[in-house]
């Protein structure tokens, strides 16, 4: 075996080789060594995060609907009165009865109005009489007249060619009769004038007393449902037309074939409601669907509730639905198509179309992002501004976690919003 034999200045240099690579040896593996206590720290504090639930943005329609209970009220309702006082002879309805515009309801018995029909009837015929008589009279007094004035003209005409045949006596009696024969005429069209006026006045009580005894004839004014009866046959109906709120009433009268709906509008809604504006109706345990139009709105804010009378009028041609029934009206606002959509619970609205939102991003830390909103439902907003699809954002309270944390995400299902 062959020794190798160094020298001093070779073996201080091998010494320093040495201690130099024991030198990087050392720091890497405490490097190695840091290095991994950092990952084992990392994983344990992601292992001891506190979840969190989220969910992700996502595109979806979106509808804004304000709903509202209501109470259903017939189109037009009335109490029925007599017009002419009378006991009912006949009555032809009952409660529930469908009538239609113009049927009879109930006929009244009112024998001195027949009286008094019988009585204008003989006044008119004697009226009629007279006027005939003062026709005759005048003609008379016209033939009268027309001879004696033929008679005047004669002489006066004789009086002036040949003088001495006529005494002066005799024209002067011819002329007197001329006259007398001219105020018979007039008196006889005075009388003929005062009898025609006479036929009409006793025309016009017939006719009067004519039109009262129509009454005796209770007809519906409209095409409705009789829902309470007042009186029954024999029952003495007063005449309504007196402000006395004790008069009894035959009965009364709903339309139900178009039924109202008043709604009040909040004023956050009014902007967006218009008349002719369809809206859809919910009924409890009812089996259809209906439908009904807004046909009116008051144009004014009740300051009190701030909101303004809206009414909604639903047909009801089978009458399914009756007048007190309660409805859920639910009336569109505004619309979006395919909008960036987060739930309402994952956003903390600060007014005036501003939010903010705790963002969880791809390390699993909170961040804390200001939105602008749009559309907002019962359920869903939407991201104007702020978000892209596919992020995820904590859902429910947000002073839970702060912004910076390390949280472990748990997506959870959401609640659809009216879509």
């Amino acid at each position: 075996m062959k020794t190798q034999i160094f020298s001093g200045e070779e073996m201080r240099k091998t010494n320093k080789r040495t201690r130099v690579l024991l030198i990087f040896a050392g720091f890497f593996a405490g490097l190695v060594c840091g290095c991994g206590d950092a990952r084992k720290a990392e994983a344990e504090d992601a292992a001891h995060a506190p979840s969190a639930p989220v969910v992700k943005v996502v595109r979806r329609d979106l509808n804004n609907e304000l709903e509202i209970a209501s109470e259903f009220q017939p189109l037009q309702e009335i109490e029925v009165y007599a017009k002419v006082s009378g006991y009912i002879k006949k009555l032809y309805v009952d409660w529930g009865t469908h009538v239609k515009k113009g049927q009879i309801l109930a006929e009244l018995e009112i024998p001195e109005l027949q009286q008094q029909l019988q009585q204008d009837e003989a006044s008119a015929r004697r009226s009629e009489q007279d006027l005939g008589r003062s026709r005759e009279e005048l003609n008379r007094a016209q033939s009268v007249y027309n001879v004696a004035h033929l008679t005047y003209a004669r002489l006066a005409d004789v009086q002036k060619s040949r003088p001495e045949l006529v005494a002066q006596e005799e024209i002067d009696a011819a002329q007197g009769k001329d006259l007398e024969a001219n105020a018979g005429v007039s008196s006889a069209k005075d009388a003929v004038s005062s009898a025609e006026q006479g036929l009409l006045a006793a025309k016009a009580a017939l006719g009067k007393d004519q039109a009262m005894f129509a009454y005796a004839r209770i007809t519906a004014p409209f095409d409705g449902v009789v829902t309470q009866i007042y009186a029954y046959t024999g029952s003495l109906l007063p005449a309504g037309t007196s402000s006395n709120k004790g008069d009894l009433a035959l009965c009364q009268l709903s339309q139900n074939n178009v039924l109202r709906l008043v709604i009040p509008l909040p004023e956050r809604a009014v902007t967006d409601v218009h008349v002719g504006d369809t809206v859809n109706i919910e009924v409890s345990g009812a089996k259809n669907a209906f439908t009904g139009k807004i046909v009116r709105l008051s144009g004014q804010i009740e300051t009190q509730t701030r909101t303004m009378h809206t009414e909604v009028q639903v047909p009801n041609p089978n009458y399914l639905l009756v007048p007190g029934m309660y409805a859920s009206v639910k009336i569109p606002l505004r619309s979006a198509a395919q909008a960036l959509s987060i739930p309402v619970q994952a956003v903390q609205s600060s007014g005036n179309g501003q939010g903010t939102v705790l963002l969880v991003n791809s390390s699993n830390r909170v961040e804390k992002r200001e939105v602008k909103l749009g559309i907002e439902t019962a359920s869903q907003a939407e991201v104007l501004s702020g978000l892209n699809e596919n992020e995820m954002i904590i859902f429910g309270e947000q002073n839970q976690f702060k912004a910076g944390a390390l949280v472990s995400p748990q997506i959870v299902t959401a609640p659809a919003g009216t879509e």
